[in-house]
C-alpha cells in the first residue's frame, strides 16, 4: 500500500506504508544509529515524534522480548529506507513491521532516509505526517495541527503510579526498604523512564523506587531516600514547571543525579534556562568530553532541548561536560547542593557503554552522603 511522509513545509516522499495504517503526526527527527531500533521504539523520550532512522537496513536482527525499554511504542510513527521482513537472530520472535501492527504504530519504509535526515539538518525540526490520503489534503491538515513545542508528553509517558525495582525486576511497591538486599535505595521521577536505567542501578546493588512526575517533593521524601535520580523524557522541559518545583525543593536535601531530561529539569530547578537545539542529538556515537578530569567518552543521545551557560551564572553551578561536536553543555554540577546531571544515556540502549562509570560515581556518592 502506498503511504506518504508529509512535512509541513510541503515537502512530500512517497513509499509503501509499514506496520499500521491511518496517519499520525508528530515532530520529525533523525536517529543515526545503527542498530538499536527496538530500543528507540520503546524509548519514551521519542513520544509525540515521527523517527527516521538513517542506516539503510532495519529489522534484520528481529524484535525479541528482552530489550524493550517501556511498556509500548512510544514515538508517532517510523521512517526507513528497507525494513527487513525475514529477520535473522537466535532470539527473534518477529520482524518490525509485524511488531509495527500488532502495537498500532504507522510507519513508512521506501524513502531516501538520509535525504530526509539532510532536510532536518538544513531546516531544522519541524512537523510531519505519515498518511496515506492525498498527500496535498495532508499538507492542508498537517499545518492545522498543534507543534510538538505547544504539547506537554511528560503526563502520557510517566508511571500512573509508584513500583519498585530491585535485582528481579519490577515488584510490588512493598518491597521498597527490604533490610539487608540492597546497599541503597534511590528514589525516581518518571518523567519518561528506560527501563535499562534501573537495571544498571540494579547490577550496582541500589534498589530504585519509581513515582510518577507529579510526585511532590514531600511525597518523595517521605520515602527516605538514599539519593534522587530526575529521569529523561519527551518535550519541552520549561512546560514543566510543577516537576521544576519539585526538584527546587529537593535541592540540598538528597544527592540528586538528573539524566537528559533530568539536565534540563536540574538546570530550571536552578534557576537557569534550555534552548532548543536546531535538529537535536540523537544517535550512538556523539563526543564528549569531561572538563573535570580530561577524559573524552561516546556517548548515545536523544534530545532536543539544551542547556544555557550563561543562564547558570551566579547560580553556583557549573559547567562539567561538553560536546565536541558543537560545544553544547552536556553536564553540570552544583557543589554545595550534592547535584549532579549529564545530558546524554549513560545506561546506552543502544550505544557504547564508556559513560557508564556516571552511575558508579553517583552511587559512591550516595554513599559518602549516608
Amino acid at each position: 500500500m502506498t503511504a506518504h511522509l508529509v512535512l509541513s513545509d510541503g515537502t512530500i516522499y512517497s513509499g509503501r506504508a509499514l506496520g499500521a495504517t491511518g496517519d499520525s503526526a508528530g515532530e520529525i527527527v533523525f536517529n543515526t544509529g545503527m542498530t538499536g531500533y527496538q530500543e528507540i521504539l520503546t524509548d519514551p523520550s521519542y513520544a509525540g515524534q515521527i523517527v527516521v532512522l538513517t542506516y539503510p537496513l532495519i529489522g534484520n536482527y528481529g524484535i525479541n522480548e528482552d530489550d524493550f525499554e517501556s511498556e509500548r511504542l512510544q514515538p508517532a510513527g517510523l521512517v526507513v529506507k528497507e525494513a527487513c521482513d525475514f529477520p535473522s537472530n537466535w532470539r527473534s520472535r518477529k520482524s518490525i513491521g509485524a511488531l509495527l501492527e500488532e502495537r498500532n504504530l504507522p510507519g513508512i519504509e521506501g524513502v531516501d532516509t538520509r535525504e530526509i535526515a539532510k532536510q532536518i539538518r538544513t531546516g531544522g525540526a519541524k512537523m510531519a505526517l505519515i498518511t496515506q490520503r492525498n498527500p496535498q489534503d495532508a499538507v492542508e491538515y498537517l499545518q492545522s495541527l498543534p507543534t510538538y513545542d505547544e504539547s506537554d508528553f511528560v503526563l502520557s509517558v510517566t508511571t500512573k503510579a509508584p513500583y519498585v525495582w530491585g535485582h528481579q525486576g519490577r515488584a510490588k511497591l512493598g518491597a521498597f526498604q527490604e533490610e539487608g538486599k540492597y546497599k541503597h535505595k534511590i528514589a525516581v521521577l518518571d518523567c519518561g523512564l528506560k527501563y535499562s536505567i534501573l537495571k544498571r542501578f540494579a547490577a550496582l546493588g541500589v534498589q530504585s523506587l519509581v513515582l510518577p512526575a507529579t510526585a511532590s517533593a514531600e511525597e518523595v521524601l517521605d520515602w527516605d531516600p538514599d539519593g534522587i535520580l530526575l529521569s529523561p523524557g519527551p518535550g519541552d522541559p520549561a512546560r514543566l514547571t510543577g516537576v521544576v518545583q519539585t526538584v527546587r525543593e529537593l535541592l540540598g536535601k538528597k544527592p540528586i543525579f538528573g539524566i537528559c531530561l533530568g539536565n534540563q529539569l536540574l538546570c530550571h530547578a536552578l534557576g537557569g534556562h534550555t534552548y532548543k537545539l536546531k535538529f537535536g542529538h540523537r544517535g550512538s556515537n556523539h563526543p564528549v568530553k569531561d572538563l573535570e578530569d580530561g577524559t573524552v567518552t561516546i556517548t548515545s543521545q536523544n534530545h532536543g532541548y539544551a542547556v544555557d551557560p550563561d543562564s547558570l551564572a551566579g547560580t553556583g553551578a557549573v559547567v562539567t561536560q561538553v560536546n565536541l561536536n558543537d560545544d553544547t553543555v552536556e553536564g553540570i554540577r552544583h557543589p554545595d547542593l550534592m547535584a549532579s546531571s549529564i545530558q546524554y544515556h549513560p545506561e546506552a540502549a543502544p550505544g557504547p557503554w564508556d559513560s557508564r562509570k556516571y552511575f558508579v560515581r553517583f552511587v559512591e556518592q550516595i554513599g559518602q552522603q549516608r
